[in-house]
């Protein structure tokens, strides 16, 4: 038995090492592949733009010319500076406008070029001199990079490589969040150097529009000093189907009370005009991402599309009608089929009755439409798909014929891909007409002119450096997050109030950092050996059969702790007067916790520091809850995903919240 074993171990062994190696020798061979296609690109590179002098007006000269272009000339009109663009443009310079995927650097801050197992995204998307010179792309959404100083300094590097293109067209990048406590890599950014704020959903807790807009200043101003003149959101969703793995994004459930954030946000971002001081907002996800059935996000390949059994279409529509009213700059459509809503079932991106019909015929948006990322092609790495196309109701169409869908349904933008080829040969073949391409460069060539970016795209480095994350902003991002905070429940013992908790007790923690604990108490390592126990929580977030590889980033399933996880908790709660908070990135399902805890609350993105302030009586709780909690699964499952409001006898309703 024993050699048995240990031939099984040595097969086992020589496999890993098999793949190891499998793994290494295909990078290396996609390292060498890359390098030699950076080196065709780079070729592709042209002079650098100078500044010329004539009649003295001082202009870039972007096609290097030697002559001032209108389109060159600032004292002209957009519409002028437009129309002389375009006609120099080739189908191919047309194409790669109207592609935006991710891009990020290097650790240095230098552009990335080839492919890195340390850097997953590296695999899927080509190098920077390939999209900008060769693929002539300028938009990209920035991921991973958080560093004050590197982000400026890199941006400003692919801004000088874009000069270099035949027209010198200008990059515009964009940003998922990134101003937040907590991250989800498929639709925020880790804020490290930036100031951090709760999550939108911490923001309806606050319900304040004001708060809201001096956020999305502040966000504003540290977007704009690093170069991100794209904000990829707000998520003006309603929080109607509690198992919807994105509430943490959103405002919440109620539509009135989302519309007037959203408002705030976009105003906050873009100002009441948009120009060289603004961060464009694309909103979305257009016409309302929250009623998905059963609650199962559509990046999912089980995605089932968004139901409305209550028939509340409608109510979802209100925040984007504010978005609209407000001057939104972009609109991004969600993945989901809209079951039933329009002549034909196939996702918002690929429906002519939505994005024609509905955004741009009766709500006469003019500005872009950019659909969600990849619902073109496949996500894949050395040849295995990691996300299918998420084509819902096109799955069977070929790359080409969903192209053809989503231009003929108006959307001007084509997110998370890199193909602008396919477009070039839609034209070329005469699948599309090139008239037909015309009206979407312009839209993304009025917003680049907009933002001042054709007359200058750079940054001051040092100037991002003393904006970003700077000590008024982290105050203030801080002051927000106590804010945000929801006490449910605050028990008496002896007929006091066990909160605020008194400083100088023994304490046991749980996921909390215990130098900033130990400012409040002497903490022990044993819950019996305390007065009090704190701990904190966060939601459940399961998996669902069928989820792929999207079962670690998107929360699905039910609602409350199981198991193991859950007689851990009751045990405390049972054995230690205990305080029990939770991060809810979507509603739990939680009354024996409620049941058997001393005090409840409920965060939406708070440091330790920002809670213990909290429960030891620095800052009186003020959050009223933006979400019911229901009470149970059953109760969930009767609820309708298109309706706010109505689980039965929730355990805590929308707006409760205590005071100390």
């Amino acid at each position: 038995m024993k050699k048995l074993l240990k031939k099984i171990l040595v097969i086992i062994g020589s496999l890993l090492g098999l793949i190891v190696i499998l793994a290494i020798g295909t990078v290396l061979y996609i390292n060498i592949s890359y390098s030699k296609i950076a080196r065709k690109s780079m070729k592709l590179a042209g002079s650098e733009v100078k500044t010329l002098t004539i009649s003295n007006f001082t202009f870039r000269d972007l096609n290097k010319n030697g002559e001032l272009d209108p389109y060159e000339d600032k004292r002209e009109s957009i519409d002028t500076r437009i129309n002389d663009l375009i006609s120099q443009m080739t189908i191919e310079e047309k194409a790669g406008l109207m592609f935006i995927t991710m891009i990020s650097m290097n650790k240095d801050g230098s552009p990335i070029e080839k492919p890195s197992l340390k850097d997953p995204q590296t695999l899927i998307v080509p190098g920077t001199s390939e999209m900008i010179y060769a693929k002539l792309m300028n938009h990209f959404n920035i991921s991973s990079a958080s560093n004050k100083k590197l982000i400026p300094e890199w941006q400003n590097k692919i801004q000088k490589m874009a000069e270099q293109t035949r027209l010198g067209i200008p990059v515009t990048l964009a940003s998922d969040p990134r101003n937040h406590f907590s991250v989800n890599p498929l639709s925020a950014i880790f804020a490290g150097d930036f100031s951090m704020f709760p999550e939108p959903l911490g923001l309806g807790a606050i319900g304040d529009s004001m708060l809201t807009l001096e956020f999305a200043d502040i966000a504003r101003q540290e977007y704009l000093a690093v170069g991100i003149r794209v904000a990829l959101h707000p998520q003006a969703d309603l929080a109607t189907e509690p198992r919807w793995g994105r509430i943490f994004h959103t405002f919440g459930e109620d539509a009135y009370l989302t519309a007037k954030l959203t408002t705030a946000y976009i105003k906050g971002f873009q100002g009441d005009t948009i120009g060289p001081n603004s961060v464009a907002c694309m909103t979305k996800h257009f016409s309302g991402g929250g009623p998905q059935k059963e609650g199962i996000d559509p990046h999912f390949p089980i995605q089932k599309g968004q139901t409305y059994p209550g028939n509340n279409f409608a109510y979802h529509l209100i925040p984007f009608e504010a978005a609209l009213k407000a001057g939104t700059a972009e609109i991004m459509p969600y993945y989901g089929v809209p079951t039933d809503q329009t002549s034909e079932n196939v996702g918002f991106a690929f429906n002519k009755d939505i994005i024609t019909g509905l955004l741009r015929s009766k709500y006469q948006f003019d500005g872009i439409v950019c659909t969600d990322w990849g619902v073109i092609n496949n996500t894949e790495i050395l040849g295995k798909v990691l996300l299918p196309a998420r084509a819902w109701g096109m799955e069977k169409a070929t790359p080409e014929e969903r192209s053809i869908k989503v231009l003929n349904a108006g959307v001007d933008q084509f997110g998370g891909e890199h193909v602008p080829e396919l477009v070039v040969k839609l034209v070329k073949e005469g699948k599309i007409a090139e008239s037909r391409i015309d009206t979407s460069v312009r839209r993304l060539l009025q917003m680049k002119f907009k933002l001042g970016l054709f007359d200058n795209p750079y940054v001051d480095v040092a100037m991002a450096e003393r904006i970003v994350g700077n000590g008024i902003f982290m105050k203030k991002g801080l002051l927000a997050q106590k804010k945000s905070i929801v006490l449910l429940k605050n028990d008496t013992i002896a007929k006091t109030p066990v909160l605020p908790l008194k400083t100088g007790m023994k304490i046991y923690t749980e996921n909390i950092n215990p130098e900033v604990a130990k400012k409040y108490g002497k903490i022990v390592t044993k819950p019996e050996l305390a007065d009090i126990a704190i701990i904190r929580l966060k939601s459940p977030a399961g998996g669902l059969p069928g989820q792929g590889q999207m079962d670690k980033l998107i929360p699905a399933g039910d609602l409350d702790f199981k198991g193991e996880e859950k007689e851990a908790i009751l045990k405390i709660l049972q054995k230690t007067p205990t305080i029990v908070d939770i991060y809810l990135s979507r509603p739990a399902v939680i009354p024996e916790i409620a049941m058997n805890c001393k005090g409840l609350f409920v965060n939406f993105g708070a440091t330790d520091e920002a809670f213990l302030e909290v429960v030891f009586g620095k800052f009186n709780p003020d959050g009223k809850l933006p979400i019911e909690l229901p009470s149970s699964m059953d109760a969930v499952r009767k609820q309708k995903e298109d309706v706010p409001f109505d689980s039965e006898n929730p355990l805590f309703q929308f707006g409760f919240g205590l005071h100390y």
